[in-house]
């Protein structure tokens, strides 16, 4: 069963002739005596805040960005980091997994690790 497609114009056209017709009936006829009496102040225009409007983020304090060096760390199954290599060493970080490997039964593999340099 098919949905009857609604116009939103043609909604909004009749809303806006349905809000125009309340206003002129509800607005009361005003005698030039009544203008005379009452001056009009200058109103002050209050800016509406639209309740469902989204908050400005907040500015954050970029974080400095430290220099990093990279190692090449054994670690075992446990994620446990047993020893650290620099860089350029990683035949000697493959083989002190390989001798962790041959002499326990556990799982032992290297992973490159990045530490922040400290001056």
């Amino acid at each position: 069963m098919a949905r009857k497609v609604v116009n939103r114009k043609e909604l909004r056209a009749q809303n806006d002739a349905a809000e125009a017709r309340e206003k002129t009936k509800k607005a009361p006829k005003k005698s030039p005596q009544d203008k005379a009496a009452k001056t009009p102040k200058p109103k002050k225009e209050k800016v509406a805040k639209d309740p469902k409007a989204p908050k400005k983020p907040s500015r954050k304090k970029t974080a400095k960005e430290s220099r990093m060096k990279a190692f090449w760390g054994v670690y075992n199954q446990g994620m446990k980091r047993l020893a650290m290599f620099e860089y350029s060493d990683k035949k000697a970080a493959e083989k002190k997994a390989a001798d962790l490997m041959a002499s326990s039964r556990t799982n032992h593999f290297i992973q490159l690790v990045k530490e922040p340099i400290t001056e």
